[in-house]
Protein backbone atom coordinates (compact mmCIF):
# COMPACT_ATOMS: atom_id res chain seq x y z
CA UNK A 1 0.00 0.00 0.00
CA UNK A 2 3.06 2.16 0.20
CA UNK A 3 3.94 3.12 -3.96
CA UNK A 4 6.81 5.17 -4.34
CA UNK A 5 6.24 9.06 -5.16
CA UNK A 6 6.53 9.78 -8.40
CA UNK A 7 6.93 13.96 -9.56
CA UNK A 8 6.43 13.66 -12.83
CA UNK A 9 3.24 11.49 -12.85
CA UNK A 10 2.10 14.11 -10.24
CA UNK A 11 2.78 16.80 -12.24
CA UNK A 12 0.65 15.53 -15.55
CA UNK A 13 -2.97 16.14 -16.39
CA UNK A 14 -5.43 13.39 -15.73
CA UNK A 15 -7.14 11.76 -18.21
CA UNK A 16 -11.29 11.66 -17.34
CA UNK A 17 -11.73 8.35 -18.20
CA UNK A 18 -9.66 4.93 -18.40
CA UNK A 19 -11.17 1.31 -18.73
CA UNK A 20 -9.31 -2.47 -17.92
CA UNK A 21 -10.93 -5.01 -19.98
CA UNK A 22 -10.99 -9.00 -20.03
CA UNK A 23 -13.83 -9.19 -22.49
CA UNK A 24 -14.42 -8.06 -26.21
CA UNK A 25 -18.26 -7.76 -25.05
CA UNK A 26 -17.66 -5.68 -22.00
CA UNK A 27 -15.06 -3.17 -23.93
CA UNK A 28 -17.80 -3.03 -26.64
CA UNK A 29 -20.38 -1.58 -24.08
CA UNK A 30 -18.07 0.70 -22.71
CA UNK A 31 -17.36 2.63 -25.95
CA UNK A 32 -20.38 4.09 -26.90
CA UNK A 33 -21.15 4.74 -23.10
CA UNK A 34 -17.82 6.39 -22.82
CA UNK A 35 -18.81 8.94 -25.89
CA UNK A 36 -21.90 9.68 -24.34
CA UNK A 37 -19.76 11.29 -21.90
CA UNK A 38 -16.96 12.97 -23.63
CA UNK A 39 -14.45 10.65 -23.18
CA UNK A 40 -12.47 8.54 -25.50
CA UNK A 41 -12.93 4.71 -26.54
CA UNK A 42 -9.73 4.54 -26.76
CA UNK A 43 -9.14 4.60 -23.24
CA UNK A 44 -11.18 1.52 -23.11
CA UNK A 45 -8.05 -1.15 -22.80
CA UNK A 46 -7.81 -5.07 -22.58
CA UNK A 47 -5.87 -6.54 -20.12
CA UNK A 48 -7.77 -6.41 -16.72
CA UNK A 49 -6.65 -5.67 -13.72
CA UNK A 50 -3.17 -6.88 -14.51
CA UNK A 51 -2.64 -4.40 -17.41
CA UNK A 52 -4.01 -1.82 -15.15
CA UNK A 53 -1.17 -1.86 -12.39
CA UNK A 54 1.48 -1.99 -15.03
CA UNK A 55 -0.20 0.59 -17.28
CA UNK A 56 -0.21 2.75 -13.72
CA UNK A 57 2.80 1.86 -12.53
CA UNK A 58 4.19 4.41 -15.24
CA UNK A 59 1.81 6.79 -16.07
CA UNK A 60 -1.13 9.16 -14.69
CA UNK A 61 -4.30 7.78 -12.86
CA UNK A 62 -7.38 8.64 -14.79
CA UNK A 63 -9.57 10.78 -12.55
CA UNK A 64 -12.70 7.42 -13.34
CA UNK A 65 -11.28 4.04 -13.55
CA UNK A 66 -13.13 1.10 -14.66
CA UNK A 67 -11.48 -2.08 -13.76
CA UNK A 68 -12.55 -5.93 -14.79
CA UNK A 69 -11.32 -8.31 -11.61
CA UNK A 70 -13.31 -11.26 -13.95
CA UNK A 71 -9.16 -12.85 -14.49
CA UNK A 72 -8.34 -12.51 -10.60
CA UNK A 73 -7.70 -15.09 -7.65
CA UNK A 74 -8.04 -12.90 -5.04
CA UNK A 75 -10.10 -9.57 -6.01
CA UNK A 76 -9.46 -7.92 -2.60
CA UNK A 77 -5.68 -8.57 -2.70
CA UNK A 78 -5.42 -7.71 -6.11
CA UNK A 79 -7.15 -4.49 -5.37
CA UNK A 80 -4.58 -3.50 -2.91
CA UNK A 81 -1.92 -3.69 -5.25
CA UNK A 82 -3.65 -1.52 -7.70
CA UNK A 83 -3.56 0.65 -4.54
CA UNK A 84 -0.03 0.88 -4.64
CA UNK A 85 0.00 2.23 -7.93
CA UNK A 86 -3.03 3.96 -7.83
CA UNK A 87 -3.09 8.50 -7.19
CA UNK A 88 -5.04 9.76 -4.49
CA UNK A 89 -8.10 11.20 -6.13
CA UNK A 90 -9.11 8.09 -8.01
CA UNK A 91 -13.04 6.76 -8.42
CA UNK A 92 -12.59 3.03 -9.22
CA UNK A 93 -15.47 1.26 -10.65
CA UNK A 94 -14.67 -2.45 -10.23
CA UNK A 95 -16.50 -5.19 -12.22
CA UNK A 96 -16.42 -9.20 -11.71
CA UNK A 97 -18.13 -12.61 -11.41
CA UNK A 98 -18.16 -13.11 -8.09
CA UNK A 99 -21.37 -12.72 -6.14
CA UNK A 100 -20.48 -12.47 -2.75
CA UNK A 101 -22.15 -9.97 -0.45
CA UNK A 102 -19.06 -9.69 1.66
CA UNK A 103 -16.85 -9.31 -1.03
CA UNK A 104 -18.96 -6.68 -2.17
CA UNK A 105 -18.04 -5.15 0.94
CA UNK A 106 -14.39 -5.41 1.65
CA UNK A 107 -14.19 -4.23 -2.02
CA UNK A 108 -16.30 -0.81 -1.15
CA UNK A 109 -14.21 -0.93 2.31
CA UNK A 110 -10.83 -0.86 0.88
CA UNK A 111 -11.87 2.21 -0.96
CA UNK A 112 -13.60 1.55 -4.41
CA UNK A 113 -16.72 3.42 -5.50
CA UNK A 114 -18.64 0.71 -6.90
CA UNK A 115 -18.80 -3.18 -7.69
CA UNK A 116 -20.72 -4.46 -10.98
CA UNK A 117 -21.36 -7.97 -11.15
CA UNK A 118 -21.45 -9.34 -14.47
CA UNK A 119 -23.32 -9.42 -16.92
CA UNK A 120 -24.35 -6.31 -16.21
CA UNK A 121 -26.53 -3.90 -18.07
CA UNK A 122 -25.42 -0.37 -19.99
CA UNK A 123 -27.85 1.64 -17.91
CA UNK A 124 -26.36 -0.06 -14.57
CA UNK A 125 -23.41 1.52 -15.68
CA UNK A 126 -24.15 4.42 -16.90
CA UNK A 127 -25.67 4.68 -13.36
CA UNK A 128 -22.42 3.77 -12.09
CA UNK A 129 -20.72 6.86 -13.41
CA UNK A 130 -22.92 8.89 -12.58
CA UNK A 131 -22.42 8.60 -9.06
CA UNK A 132 -18.57 8.50 -9.84
CA UNK A 133 -18.97 12.17 -11.40
CA UNK A 134 -20.99 12.88 -8.42
CA UNK A 135 -18.31 11.88 -5.58
CA UNK A 136 -15.77 14.00 -7.98
CA UNK A 137 -18.15 17.34 -7.60
CA UNK A 138 -19.28 16.71 -4.19
CA UNK A 139 -18.59 18.37 -1.09
CA UNK A 140 -15.00 19.73 -0.56
CA UNK A 141 -13.48 19.80 2.88
CA UNK A 142 -12.95 22.19 5.14
CA UNK A 143 -9.80 24.29 3.92
CA UNK A 144 -7.30 27.04 5.80
CA UNK A 145 -9.44 30.15 5.80
CA UNK A 146 -12.80 28.84 5.44
CA UNK A 147 -15.54 30.92 6.37
CA UNK A 148 -17.48 27.99 8.33
CA UNK A 149 -15.60 26.80 11.47
CA UNK A 150 -16.32 22.56 12.19
CA UNK A 151 -20.15 22.76 14.90
CA UNK A 152 -19.90 19.59 17.20
CA UNK A 153 -22.95 18.53 17.88
CA UNK A 154 -23.37 15.45 20.13
CA UNK A 155 -27.01 13.36 20.97
CA UNK A 156 -27.75 11.58 23.61
CA UNK A 157 -30.67 9.97 24.46
CA UNK A 158 -31.91 9.96 28.42
CA UNK A 159 -33.11 6.52 27.98
CA UNK A 160 -33.25 3.53 24.75
CA UNK A 161 -35.76 3.91 22.15
CA UNK A 162 -36.28 7.77 22.90
CA UNK A 163 -35.65 8.40 19.21
CA UNK A 164 -32.29 10.49 19.45
CA UNK A 165 -30.82 8.26 16.85
CA UNK A 166 -34.17 9.72 14.79
CA UNK A 167 -33.19 13.08 15.78
CA UNK A 168 -29.03 12.74 15.24
CA UNK A 169 -29.86 11.68 11.46
CA UNK A 170 -32.32 14.69 11.14
CA UNK A 171 -30.00 17.11 12.23
CA UNK A 172 -26.86 15.51 9.98
CA UNK A 173 -28.99 16.16 6.98
CA UNK A 174 -30.56 19.45 7.72
CA UNK A 175 -27.14 20.58 8.75
CA UNK A 176 -25.70 19.71 5.12
CA UNK A 177 -29.36 20.44 3.19
CA UNK A 178 -30.68 23.39 4.71
CA UNK A 179 -27.48 25.10 6.58
CA UNK A 180 -24.96 24.10 4.09
CA UNK A 181 -22.39 22.71 5.67
CA UNK A 182 -20.44 19.67 4.20
CA UNK A 183 -21.33 17.33 7.71
CA UNK A 184 -20.18 13.53 8.86
CA UNK A 185 -22.49 11.68 10.72
CA UNK A 186 -20.60 9.52 13.85
CA UNK A 187 -23.18 6.71 15.11
CA UNK A 188 -20.97 5.39 17.82
CA UNK A 189 -23.40 2.42 18.55
CA UNK A 190 -21.12 -0.03 17.42
CA UNK A 191 -23.06 -2.82 17.13
CA UNK A 192 -26.73 -1.95 16.98
CA UNK A 193 -26.19 1.73 15.26
CA UNK A 194 -29.19 2.90 12.39
CA UNK A 195 -27.31 5.85 11.12
CA UNK A 196 -26.58 3.78 7.94
CA UNK A 197 -29.62 2.04 8.27
CA UNK A 198 -31.87 4.95 8.45
CA UNK A 199 -30.09 6.61 5.00
CA UNK A 200 -30.53 3.01 3.12
CA UNK A 201 -27.04 2.71 2.91
CA UNK A 202 -24.02 -0.43 4.09
CA UNK A 203 -22.46 0.85 6.70
CA UNK A 204 -18.87 -0.58 5.73
CA UNK A 205 -15.80 -1.94 7.89
CA UNK A 206 -14.40 2.06 8.44
CA UNK A 207 -15.64 2.29 12.31
CA UNK A 208 -14.73 -1.37 13.30
CA UNK A 209 -11.67 -0.64 11.47
CA UNK A 210 -10.85 2.15 13.71
CA UNK A 211 -11.88 0.39 16.47
CA UNK A 212 -9.05 -2.47 16.05
CA UNK A 213 -6.33 -0.46 14.56
CA UNK A 214 -6.43 3.07 16.08
CA UNK A 215 -2.90 3.79 14.62
CA UNK A 216 -4.67 3.55 11.02
CA UNK A 217 -6.65 6.98 11.75
CA UNK A 218 -5.81 9.88 9.40
CA UNK A 219 -7.14 11.85 7.02
CA UNK A 220 -6.80 9.58 4.70
CA UNK A 221 -8.43 6.79 6.45
CA UNK A 222 -11.56 9.02 7.29
CA UNK A 223 -11.55 9.65 3.45
CA UNK A 224 -11.89 6.13 2.81
CA UNK A 225 -14.38 5.00 5.45
CA UNK A 226 -16.92 7.95 5.28
CA UNK A 227 -19.79 6.64 2.98
CA UNK A 228 -21.27 9.44 1.30
CA UNK A 229 -25.36 9.51 1.64
CA UNK A 230 -25.39 12.70 -0.52
CA UNK A 231 -23.46 15.77 -1.44
CA UNK A 232 -23.52 17.01 1.92
CA UNK A 233 -24.00 14.46 4.16
CA UNK A 234 -21.61 11.43 5.12
CA UNK A 235 -21.73 8.73 7.55
CA UNK A 236 -19.36 6.11 9.82
CA UNK A 237 -21.21 4.25 11.00
CA UNK A 238 -21.15 0.30 11.70
CA UNK A 239 -22.51 -3.17 12.50
CA UNK A 240 -20.07 -5.28 14.08
CA UNK A 241 -21.07 -9.16 14.82
CA UNK A 242 -22.43 -9.00 18.26
CA UNK A 243 -20.13 -11.93 19.51
CA UNK A 244 -17.44 -9.36 18.67
CA UNK A 245 -16.68 -6.97 21.83
CA UNK A 246 -15.40 -4.15 20.44
CA UNK A 247 -12.98 -3.15 23.27
CA UNK A 248 -10.93 -0.22 23.25
CA UNK A 249 -9.68 2.50 25.40
CA UNK A 250 -11.67 5.11 23.54
CA UNK A 251 -8.27 6.81 21.72
CA UNK A 252 -9.86 5.57 18.81
CA UNK A 253 -13.17 7.42 19.04
CA UNK A 254 -11.34 10.57 19.74
CA UNK A 255 -8.99 10.35 16.69
CA UNK A 256 -11.76 10.12 14.50
CA UNK A 257 -13.20 12.85 16.12
CA UNK A 258 -10.29 14.91 15.50
CA UNK A 259 -9.78 14.03 12.06
CA UNK A 260 -13.80 14.46 11.60
CA UNK A 261 -13.30 17.87 12.86
CA UNK A 262 -10.71 19.06 10.69
CA UNK A 263 -12.58 17.46 7.31
CA UNK A 264 -16.33 18.45 7.47
CA UNK A 265 -18.06 21.86 8.43
CA UNK A 266 -20.47 20.26 10.77
CA UNK A 267 -20.43 16.85 13.19
CA UNK A 268 -23.13 15.12 14.20
CA UNK A 269 -22.34 12.05 16.67
CA UNK A 270 -25.12 9.82 17.70
CA UNK A 271 -23.60 8.97 21.41
CA UNK A 272 -25.33 6.05 23.13
CA UNK A 273 -25.79 6.72 27.20
CA UNK A 274 -23.57 3.96 27.76
CA UNK A 275 -20.56 5.61 25.63
CA UNK A 276 -20.93 8.94 27.88
CA UNK A 277 -20.10 7.51 30.82
CA UNK A 278 -16.97 5.15 29.85
CA UNK A 279 -15.68 7.74 27.55
CA UNK A 280 -15.83 11.09 28.81
CA UNK A 281 -13.73 12.85 26.66
CA UNK A 282 -15.69 12.50 23.65
CA UNK A 283 -17.47 15.61 25.07
CA UNK A 284 -14.69 17.89 25.78
CA UNK A 285 -15.00 19.24 22.07
CA UNK A 286 -18.81 19.42 21.42
CA UNK A 287 -20.40 23.04 21.33
CA UNK A 288 -23.43 21.40 21.86
CA UNK A 289 -24.91 18.16 23.67
CA UNK A 290 -28.20 17.58 23.05
CA UNK A 291 -30.44 15.69 25.38
CA UNK A 292 -33.55 14.00 23.91
CA UNK A 293 -36.20 12.62 26.66
CA UNK A 294 -39.73 11.78 26.81
CA UNK A 295 -42.39 12.82 29.01
CA UNK A 296 -42.06 9.63 30.88
CA UNK A 297 -40.94 9.09 35.08
CA UNK A 298 -38.33 7.17 33.80
CA UNK A 299 -37.11 9.62 31.21
CA UNK A 300 -37.31 12.32 34.13
CA UNK A 301 -35.29 10.91 36.40
CA UNK A 302 -32.28 10.23 33.62
CA UNK A 303 -33.09 13.65 32.09
CA UNK A 304 -31.59 14.78 35.57
CA UNK A 305 -29.22 12.83 35.64
CA UNK A 306 -27.52 13.15 32.53
CA UNK A 307 -27.99 17.01 33.15
CA UNK A 308 -26.14 16.68 36.32
CA UNK A 309 -22.90 14.60 34.70
CA UNK A 310 -22.73 17.36 31.48
CA UNK A 311 -22.63 20.29 33.78
CA UNK A 312 -19.30 18.65 35.71
CA UNK A 313 -18.10 17.43 32.67
CA UNK A 314 -18.67 19.29 29.58
CA UNK A 315 -19.00 22.88 30.70
CA UNK A 316 -18.35 24.30 27.58
CA UNK A 317 -21.04 22.76 25.52
CA UNK A 318 -24.61 24.08 25.04
CA UNK A 319 -27.52 21.93 26.51
CA UNK A 320 -30.41 21.79 24.44
CA UNK A 321 -33.38 19.89 25.92
CA UNK A 322 -35.54 17.96 23.22
CA UNK A 323 -38.84 16.50 23.99
CA UNK A 324 -39.47 13.98 21.89
CA UNK A 325 -42.80 12.31 20.59
CA UNK A 326 -45.25 14.77 22.58
CA UNK A 327 -48.99 13.95 22.48
CA UNK A 328 -51.41 16.95 23.70
CA UNK A 329 -53.71 14.48 26.07
CA UNK A 330 -51.48 10.72 26.43
CA UNK A 331 -48.55 12.30 28.64
CA UNK A 332 -47.01 10.17 32.17
CA UNK A 333 -45.62 13.49 32.69
CA UNK A 334 -46.63 16.73 32.04
CA UNK A 335 -44.50 19.23 31.00
CA UNK A 336 -44.60 21.62 33.63
CA UNK A 337 -43.92 18.73 35.87
CA UNK A 338 -41.01 17.89 33.60
CA UNK A 339 -39.20 21.04 33.13
CA UNK A 340 -39.61 21.80 37.54
CA UNK A 341 -38.03 18.27 38.22
CA UNK A 342 -34.88 19.39 35.99
CA UNK A 343 -34.96 22.97 37.01
CA UNK A 344 -34.73 24.05 33.46
CA UNK A 345 -36.98 24.86 30.14
CA UNK A 346 -37.31 22.40 27.71
CA UNK A 347 -36.00 24.05 24.34
CA UNK A 348 -37.56 21.82 21.90
CA UNK A 349 -40.90 20.07 21.08
CA UNK A 350 -41.41 17.25 18.87
CA UNK A 351 -44.71 16.45 18.57
CA UNK A 352 -45.07 12.77 17.90
CA UNK A 353 -46.15 11.75 13.94
CA UNK A 354 -46.35 7.67 13.58
CA UNK A 355 -47.53 7.83 9.78
CA UNK A 356 -44.58 10.11 9.13
CA UNK A 357 -41.59 8.12 10.73
CA UNK A 358 -43.07 5.07 9.10
CA UNK A 359 -42.79 6.28 6.11
CA UNK A 360 -39.21 7.61 6.77
CA UNK A 361 -38.40 4.30 7.74
CA UNK A 362 -39.70 2.23 4.48
CA UNK A 363 -38.18 5.15 2.34
CA UNK A 364 -34.63 5.02 4.03
CA UNK A 365 -34.97 8.81 4.58
CA UNK A 366 -34.00 10.62 7.28
CA UNK A 367 -37.43 12.12 9.63
CA UNK A 368 -36.58 15.41 8.06
CA UNK A 369 -36.34 15.19 4.54
CA UNK A 370 -39.90 12.80 4.84
CA UNK A 371 -41.88 15.35 6.76
CA UNK A 372 -44.64 17.86 5.42
CA UNK A 373 -46.02 18.65 8.18
CA UNK A 374 -45.21 22.28 9.49
CA UNK A 375 -45.68 20.56 13.17
CA UNK A 376 -43.08 18.98 12.84
CA UNK A 377 -40.72 20.38 10.49
CA UNK A 378 -40.29 23.70 12.38
CA UNK A 379 -39.16 22.18 15.49
CA UNK A 380 -36.63 20.14 13.67
CA UNK A 381 -35.66 23.35 11.87
CA UNK A 382 -35.53 25.03 15.16
CA UNK A 383 -33.18 22.41 16.81
CA UNK A 384 -31.16 23.43 13.40
CA UNK A 385 -30.98 26.82 14.47
CA UNK A 386 -30.16 26.38 17.97
CA UNK A 387 -27.41 24.21 17.46
CA UNK A 388 -25.51 26.09 13.93
CA UNK A 389 -26.23 29.41 15.65
CA UNK A 390 -24.48 28.60 19.05
CA UNK A 391 -21.68 25.79 17.80
CA UNK A 392 -20.88 28.32 15.36
CA UNK A 393 -19.75 31.09 17.59
CA UNK A 394 -18.13 28.72 19.78
CA UNK A 395 -16.02 27.29 17.04
CA UNK A 396 -15.49 31.06 15.97
CA UNK A 397 -14.09 31.69 19.10
CA UNK A 398 -11.89 28.87 19.47
CA UNK A 399 -10.82 28.47 15.74
CA UNK A 400 -7.20 28.43 15.04
CA UNK A 401 -6.10 28.48 11.66
CA UNK A 402 -3.77 25.61 10.04
CA UNK A 403 -1.58 26.11 7.96
CA UNK A 404 -1.33 24.93 4.11
CA UNK A 405 -5.29 23.89 4.96
CA UNK A 406 -6.03 20.10 5.84
CA UNK A 407 -4.74 17.39 3.17
CA UNK A 408 -8.35 15.69 2.88
CA UNK A 409 -8.97 18.85 1.03
CA UNK A 410 -5.80 18.41 -1.19
CA UNK A 411 -7.00 14.85 -2.37
CA UNK A 412 -10.31 14.90 -4.32
CA UNK A 413 -12.71 12.44 -4.00
CA UNK A 414 -14.17 10.96 -0.65
CA UNK A 415 -14.37 7.63 -2.24
CA UNK A 416 -10.75 7.26 -3.79
CA UNK A 417 -8.60 4.62 -3.80
CA UNK A 418 -5.94 5.12 -1.59
CA UNK A 419 -2.22 3.54 -1.82
CA UNK A 420 0.07 6.36 -0.24
CA UNK A 421 1.41 6.91 2.99
CA UNK A 422 -0.12 10.62 3.99
CA UNK A 423 3.20 12.69 3.20
CA UNK A 424 3.37 11.30 -0.30
CA UNK A 425 0.09 11.59 -0.69
CA UNK A 426 -0.02 15.08 -0.16
CA UNK A 427 2.89 15.89 -2.24
CA UNK A 428 0.80 13.99 -4.79
CA UNK A 429 -2.17 16.05 -4.58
Amino acid sequence: MNAPFHASRAGSLRDPFQAFVTDEETAEMLRPIAVEHGWSPEKVNKGGLRNAVQTLSVAASPSILFVDLSESGDPLNDINALAEVCEPGTVVIAAGQVNDVRLYRDLVASGIQDYLLKPFSPDQLRDAFANAQMTISGPRLVENGNEKPNVMAAIIGVRGGVGASTIATSLAWLMGDKAGRSTALLDLDVHFGTGALALDLEPGRGLTDAIENPSRIDGLFIERAMVRANDKLCVLSAEAPINQSMLTDGSAFYQLQEEIRHAFEGTVIDLPRSMMVHYPHLLNDAHVVIVVSEFTLAGTRDAIRILSWLKANAPQARVIVVANRVQAAVQEVSRKDFEHSIERKVDVCLPFDAKTAAQAAKLGQPLAKVTKSAKLSQPLNQLLTLTVEHGAAESDDKAKPTAGGSLLGKLGSFKSLVGKKPKEASAAA
